[in-house]
C-alpha cells in the first residue's frame, strides 16, 4: 500500500499506488463524460426495451413498440406495387406506339423493364445489351426476326426454339453435317459471303460460291444476300456477325448449322412486363 502525495512535476495528487517507481495520478474522468457514459447505458436499456434486440431460440425480443425493418420493408413496397398499379394497367391497356408517344407511360415502361431486364436478359445479352457472341447486340439496327416495337414484343413475347406453340423457328442445314455439301462446296459458298462484306478466303471459287448459294442459301437469305426477318435469316452483306465472322467461323457455321435459342417469357413474366421490356430494348438505340 503506497502513500497518498502530490506529484511534483504535475501538483495532481497521487491515489498512492506505485508501480516500478512510477507514482499514478489521480486524475479522475470530466463529470461531463462520467454522466455521458451513464445516459448512454440508460438509453441502451430503453432501447432493449421497446425494440428488438435479444434473440431467442426460435424468435427475438420484439420489444414494446414491436418494431420490424422486415416489416417496414413490406408495407413500403405493398405502396409501392399499389402506386404502380394504376399505371400498369394504363401500360397494358395502351398500344406499343401509344406508350412510346407518351412521355410519362414511356418513362415509367423504361424505369419498370431496366431491372427485369438485369435479372432476366442480362445473362446472355449483356448489361448493357452489347450481346456476344452467339446473343444478338440490342443498340445496333441489326435484327434477325424484325427491330420494329411489335417484332420486339412477339419474340420476347413467344421467344426462339423454345416450348411456344409459336415461337421463332427457322432453322438452318446443317450442310456439312447432313451431307448436302461436300467440303470444297462450303469453302466456295462461305468465300462468296464473306466476300459480300469484303472478306475472302483462300482457295474459295467465288462464283462456283455464287452459283451455290443461289441454290442453296437464297430462298432464305434472299437473293441479295440481305437476309429475311420473317425467316429470322440474318443480313449477310453487313460486317455484323453473331457468331464470328473469320473464315473458320464461317465454314463452321455452314457446316454445322446454328440453333440458337431464346427462352418464351410468356408465362414467366407478366403481359405488362413483356410490354414494358419490349419498350425498353426498343429505345435502346436500335429499334426500327
Amino acid at each position: 500500500m503506497g502513500t497518498k502525495k502530490v506529484d511534483e512535476v504535475t501538483g495532481v495528487e497521487t491515489t498512492g499506488h506505485v508501480w516500478d517507481g512510477i507514482a499514478e495520478l489521480n486524475n479522475p474522468l470530466p463529470r461531463w463524460w462520467v454522466w455521458t457514459f451513464w445516459v448512454c447505458i440508460i438509453w441502451a436499456v430503453g432501447y432493449w426495451i421497446v425494440y428488438p434486440a435479444w434473440p431467442l431460440i426460435n424468435s427475438y425480443t420484439p420489444g414494446i413498440f414491436g418494431y420490424s425493418e422486415r416489416a417496414v420493408i413490406v408495407k413500403d413496397m405493398a405502396k409501392l406495387k399499389a402506386a404502380r398499379a394504376e399505371s400498369a394497367k394504363k401500360l397494358l391497356g395502351a398500344s406499343l406506339e401509344d406508350i412510346k408517344n407518351d412521355p410519362k407511360l414511356l418513362n415509367f415502361a423504361r424505369a419498370m423493364a431496366k431491372p427485369a431486364f438485369g435479372d432476366n436478359c442480362a445473362a446472355c445479352h449483356g448489361t448493357g445489351a452489347s450481346g456476344s457472341k452467339g446473343y444478338p447486340n440490342l443498340n445496333d439496327d441489326d435484327w434477325l426476326w424484325g427491330g420494329t416495337l411489335d417484332d420486339i414484343y412477339t419474340t420476347i413475347k413467344v421467344g426462339a426454339r423454345d416450348k411456344s406453340e409459336d415461337t421463332r423457328t427457322n432453322d438452318m442445314p446443317a450442310f456439312g453435317k447432313d451431307d448436302i455439301l461436300d467440303k470444297k462446296q462450303i469453302t466456295d459458298v462461305a468465300g462468296f459471303v464473306l466476300s459480300l462484306s469484303g472478306g475472302k478466303i483462300d482457295g474459295a471459287d467465288i462464283a462456283a460460291g455464287k452459283v451455290l448459294f443461289e441454290e442453296n442459301c437464297s430462298s432464305c437469305h434472299g437473293e441479295d444476300a440481305k437476309g429475311v426477318t420473317e425467316l429470322g435469316a440474318p443480313n449477310l452483306t453487313d460486317k455484323i456477325w453473331l457468331y464470328g465472322g473469320d473464315a473458320a467461323t464461317v465454314i463452321e457455321t455452314i457446316t454445322d448449322a446454328r440453333k440458337g435459342r431464346m427462352p418464351t417469357w410468356e408465362g414467366r413474366l407478366s403481359p405488362a412486363m413483356i410490354k414494358a421490356l419490349a419498350v425498353y430494348v426498343h429505345t435502346l438505340g436500335g429499334g426500327k
